[in-house]
Formats: C-alpha cells, structure tokens, sequence
C-alpha cells in the first residue's frame, strides 16, 4: 500500500485586544487624490490615504464614516482592513465627483467597534479635497427656487417635501456660540436677516434633498447663496450638520478643529442660522449656520 501523505493544517492565531488598550491614529500621506486634485465632472474615483495605528488596540471592525461637507456618493460607512499596533493600513472610499464645477471638500472620521471616532493625531477628521472643472461656481441669482421660510413657520411645503423648522432651536444655536466666543474674548455675533434667509434655504434644501453639503442641490455655494440673499459680505464662512440637535451639532463643531475655528473667528461679525427637520430624510435634523461680515 502506498503511504499517504499527512496534511497538516496550521491554526491561525487570533488577534484580540489587550485589556484596557488605547486608539490612537495618525495620517501618513494621501496615496492617491492629492488636495486640489483636478477631476472631471461625474468622475469616479478612488481616495486612498495611509494611517498608522499608534494605539495599543488593534483595528477590528473598524470603519471610516463620512462625517461632513460634501459626501460626492460616499457609503455612510466603509470597513477598514484589520490592523494591529504600529502597523500601516491603506484605508480608501470611492467617490463620484459632483456635476457642477467648483471645490468640494469631503470629511470623514476614523471609528473603532463600538463606534466611538478614533482620534488623528489631536484631530477628528480627515478630507478628501477636490476642483471638478475650471473650480469656479457660477453664483445663483436673486430668484434661485431654494425654499426659504421666516423662523416663525413651522412646516412649509416645497415641491419636494413638507419639511418643519423650530425658531427654539434656532435660538438655541446662536447662543451656544455666542456662549462659546464669549468663552473664547470673542465679541457676540448678531443675528442678520439676510445670513438667515440664506441659512435657512440650504438648510431646506438639504431636507428635502436628503444630503448633507455645502453644495446645493441647483449647484450653488455657500458663498453664492449668501450673495443671492442679498448680503454683500467681505468674509463668509459657513457650517453644517445632520442628525442631531442643536447640542449635538455643537459639541460635534467644537470637536473638531476646522468648525471650532469657523466658529471662533475673530472676522465673523453676523451670524444666520437654519434649521429644517425632515421626518424621511436620513437625518432628520439639518443644521445651516452662515457666518459674515459686511
């Protein structure tokens, strides 16, 4: 009889976390789509960055979550390739570039298991920054169809949905960042009617769009927005937020370096906010504070 030959199976070692291990993150380099990487218009691609876990837990059912600014088709949540302590992963998400011209810029955030955000660095969130066409937006008219409402209203029709507004809630955000710049030496921002309106349009339009961006659904900017409302501002800046309150969307902008610094701008003199609650939106709540100066 001819011997048969032993086949032996190697167990594979299982890798589990040390108890009371730490997250901990930095970005090494972006791999491919380098900032201000020119695309066409509906390009497909793929962002591609390198990290480092420097904490002691290793990367298990770890995902990248797009957090904020201009999603441009990315998943909610993509998984991120096992990794232990002090090894490198190449984490990446495929994109769609938008339609219109201009730049978009897309936030995302690192979260372990139990979904809690890894930390970057001393930061939250990391981007993917991109100019489809010549990058130039082409400003919206004084007649643009975004629907806008006063902050009395409560539910307005548009023909896309039936979405409802809170002035409490409205309220509510200019204090907690007039409370916050107050915190900060900052001078307290005062409410413009025109940054409101503008606000409050995009604020709509995210509702009844489901999307959070800072592009409009007709293509429009922050910037063209707040110049189609009426106000003529030397500087503007503009934040956003989806799926929660005024609390959560505060301690969300706080958190994070780039809104916190939006927020504690010194050359910010005006302040808008919007707010539009849509029951079948993804979010449900969507946030819009313009900032200004004339």
């Amino acid at each position: 009889m001819t011997p048969t030959s032993e086949i032996v199976i190697t167990p594979t070692i299982a890798i589990t976390a040390p108890p009371n291990c730490t997250d901990g993150a930095v970005l090494l380099r972006d791999v491919t789509i380098q900032d201000n990487t020119q695309v066409k218009p509906n390009e497909k691609f793929t962002k591609t960055w390198e990290f480092q876990n420097t904490g002691t837990c290793p990367w298990i059912n770890y995902t990248l979550v797009f957090a904020a600014g201009d999603a441009m088709g990315a998943p909610l949540s993509a998984p991120i390739p096992v990794t232990v302590s002090s090894e490198k992963a190449l984490v990446s998400v495929d994109l769609t570039a938008p339609a219109a011209s201009g730049t978009y810029t897309g936030y995302f955030t690192l979260h372990n298991s139990a979904d809690k955000i890894v930390m970057i660095g001393v930061e939250k969130t990391f981007w993917v920054k991109i100019v489809v066409g010549s990058g130039v937006i082409v400003p919206t008219s004084s007649s643009s169809t975004s629907p806008t409402q006063s902050v009395n209203t409560t539910t307005t029709t548009t023909t896309n949905c039936n979405y409802s507004s809170n002035a409490g809630y409205i309220s509510q955000i200019a204090s907690l960042i007039n409370a916050e710049r107050a915190n900060a030496g900052l001078p307290a921002l005062t409410v413009n009617s025109l940054l409101a309106a503008s606000a409050q349009g995009h604020a709509a339009d995210m509702a009844c769009n489901n999307m959070i961006s800072h592009t409009g659904s007709d293509g429009s900017s922050a910037y063209s927005r707040i110049l189609a409302s009426g106000y003529s501002p030397s500087y503007s800046e503009e934040i956003i937020y989806g799926g929660g309150g005024p609390q959560a969307a505060m301690s969300w902008w706080m958190s994070d370096q780039i809104h916190r610094d939006a927020i504690l701008n010194p050359r910010s003199t005006e302040i808008g906010v919007g707010y539009a609650y849509f029951s079948n939106g993804a979010y449900g709540d969507y946030i819009v504070v313009d900032f200004g100066s004339p």
